[in-house]
Order: C-alpha cells, then sequence, then structure tokens
C-alpha cells in the first residue's frame, strides 16, 4: 500500500516541484520566431508552451497517449439519485473492453490508448484486458455516513498512483483522466459544495438526465449528505473519504504521480474535475501539471472553473464523462505541440520580417 495515512500523501506532494518558467519562456521565444504574426496561433501556443516547461525541452512529444477510466459504484445510488440503474456500470465496463463507448472511439480518433481499471465496480467482472484492482465492491451511501473509510480512500488513492506510474513506465508521454460510475455526479457535487464552498443548489446538475423532482431530490440528498458528515470534513483527504467515491481519489492519485513524475495530464469532465480538485488542494504545484479539457454541460462545472481561475479548452455542451472530453483535447494539445515543432521560423523559411 503506497499511503498508510495522510502523512505519506503530504510526503509523496512535497515532491511536486513547479513547471520550468526559463523552459516556458524559451518555448515562446522559438513560437515568436516561426513564420506567422506573433501570438496569433492563440491558444495552441499557450498549450505548446506549457507542454514544453513539463518536459523541459522545447521539442516536446506527447505521441503515446494513454486515457486512465476508473470505474467504481456509489451506495448513494441507492437514494433514487439516477435514471438508470448501477448494474449498468459494471455493463458499460463490458462495453469499453469491447471498444463500443464513446471514449473508445474518440480515443481512436487521436491515437490514444484507452486502460480500463476496476477500482470498485460492486459487480464481479471476468474480461480480458480489465486492469482488476478492486478496492471494494462500491462505497458507502454518503447521506447515511461516510462513502468511505479513510484507509479506503487512501488505497484508492494509490490505485490511481501506481496505475499512472505503469503507464508512464511504458512510455506514456500524456495522460487523460476517466471514469464510469452510476450516481457519480452525486459526490461530485457534493464534494464540490464543501471544498469550494458553494451552495449545493448551485453546483448540482442532471447527471443521467434526470427530472425536475428527482434534481430536487438528489440536492436534499447531497445536502443530507453534508449535514451527517459534517464533522469529517476536515480537510481534501477526510473530505474525499466522507463524499467521494472511489474512481474519483483514483483520479486524484492519478493526477498527484503525473505531477510528481512531470507528465501532462488531461483532466476529463465534472467527475474527473472533482478528483482534480482534491488534488489542487492536495498540492500546491499540481495544476501546472493539469490542462482541463472541457466545460461539461453538467451545472456547476462553469462554477467550478470560476472559482478556481481555471479555463477549459474545449465548450461542446458535452457531458458523457468516460473520459471523452480529455481524449479531443489531446488532440487540440497535439495540434500545438505540431506547431512548436514542424512550422519553419522565418530564418528556416527564409522571410524577411
Amino acid at each position: 500500500m503506497i499511503f498508510a495515512d495522510g502523512k505519506d500523501v503530504a510526503a509523496f506532494v512535497r515532491d511536486i516541484k513547479p513547471v520550468n518558467r526559463q523552459m516556458m519562456a524559451q518555448a515562446q521565444a522559438r513560437l515568436d520566431n516561426l513564420t506567422k504574426p506573433q501570438g496569433s496561433l492563440g491558444k495552441l501556443e499557450v498549450l505548446a508552451r506549457r507542454i514544453s516547461a513539463i518536459q523541459q525541452t522545447i521539442r516536446p512529444d506527447i505521441g503515446h497517449k494513454v486515457i486512465l477510466t476508473f470505474a467504481a459504484d456509489h451506495g448513494v445510488a441507492a437514494e433514487g439519485v439516477s435514471s438508470v440503474p448501477q448494474e449498468v456500470t459494471r455493463q458499460m465496463v463490458y462495453n469499453f473492453l469491447r471498444g463500443g463507448a464513446g471514449v473508445n472511439v474518440l480515443a481512436r480518433h487521436v491515437g490514444a490508448e484507452v486502460w480500463v481499471v476496476d477500482v470498485g465496480v460492486a459487480g464481479d467482472i471476468r474480461a480480458d484486458g480489465l486492469r482488476s484492482r478492486k478496492v471494494k465492491a462500491g462505497t458507502d451511501n454518503l447521506a447515511k455516513g461516510p462513502a468511505m473509510q479513510i484507509g479506503d480512500a487512501l488505497k484508492a488513492l494509490g490505485v490511481g498512483v501506481e496505475t499512472a506510474r505503469e503507464a508512464i513506465a511504458q512510455g506514456a508521454k500524456i495522460l487523460g483522466t476517466g471514469e464510469m460510475g452510476i450516481a457519480n455526479t452525486t459526490p461530485s457535487a457534493a464534494l464540490f459544495a464543501a471544498l469550494l464552498g458553494v451552495e449545493v443548489e448551485e453546483i448540482t446538475g442532471r447527471g443521467t438526465g434526470i427530472d425536475d423532482a428527482t434534481l430536487r431530490h438528489k440536492i436534499e440528498v447531497i445536502k443530507q449528505g453534508l449535514r451527517v458528515n459534517s464533522k469529517h470534513l476536515t480537510g481534501p483527504l477526510a473530505t474525499l473519504a466522507a463524499l467521494g467515491g472511489l474512481e474519483i481519489a483514483a483520479i486524484c492519485g492519478m493526477i498527484l504521480e503525473c505531477a510528481r513524475s512531470g507528465v501532462p495530464v488531461v483532466v476529463d469532465g465534472f467527475i474527473s474535475s472533482a478528483g482534480a480538485l482534491v488534488a489542487l488542494q492536495l498540492a500546491d504545484h499540481a495544476a501546472d501539471y493539469c490542462f482541463f479539457s472541457h466545460m461539461s454541460a453538467e451545472q456547476g462545472h462553469r462554477l467550478f472553473f470560476e472559482k478556481m481561475g481555471l479555463e477549459p479548452i474545449l465548450d461542446l455542451d458535452m457531458r458523457l464523462g468516460e473520459g471523452t472530453g480529455a481524449a479531443l483535447a489531446m488532440g487540440i494539445i497535439e495540434a500545438g505541440v505540431k506547431i512548436i515543432n514542424e512550422m519553419a521560423t522565418f530564418a528556416e523559411a527564409g522571410v524577411s520580417v
């Protein structure tokens, strides 16, 4: 087990260093000398120089892309906060493994691998290609008490670290977060409410497309969860355990490992951002390594970006999760990398300036 307690996590995040600002300036100098007006490629240039700073080279490489899709179930599903049954989590894992889900299609589109990781699915899954790292068969019901004991949250955090470490060891140059877990917008909204200090009504959305009555009920379930767990909400780790999910904890660990290893990580949507929020509150410099893929159509995601002072790469009215937004954003980031690598300078092109 990587983390025995919060002290181990604190020691781990101390290894996360800020990116090399000097290299960022060098990358910008090259971008400014390419055959274009300075700054004319806008955010593509921002992405390119950030990748250069992370990789500490003005010739960055993100050719090997991997999306880690963590799957887990949630006890709070028993409260009727989703329009689909919990069994869909397990069924979708099989769909991922067969290559038939949205994340598979978009990952193929950008040339990324998809790793499917069972960190807490309620049912038994036996299938080729699955990375089975189950901590427990789903969380407990956050509306009645802590979703996880701190030990289970730390184990799930460790799954994220270990899986990211494995992908990096196999040559991944950029990772993307993904998740699957019926009802997981409920713990995500609860985490946002607790850690950002916002009203539950502001941050809670329709998830799988619930109707107005179910949305009102979902809001009350989250409020109840905040009340019954109030004494546990003492910091990011404790709050993650009390209100979060096993896949959310794994995403948090994955982001921390990417930052510690100096590897860019593309954060998917609303649920992945909940894991990222915990990571950013645990580690001051983790944000240097995060690329937020898109603005989810899920209510509250915009509020997260506003509160954190962050900006997503895309806004396509998506709310699927799985890693779909991360896949698309990888293609945009790669476009920026190709600009800095392949575009000629004025001198190389013999263009007068």
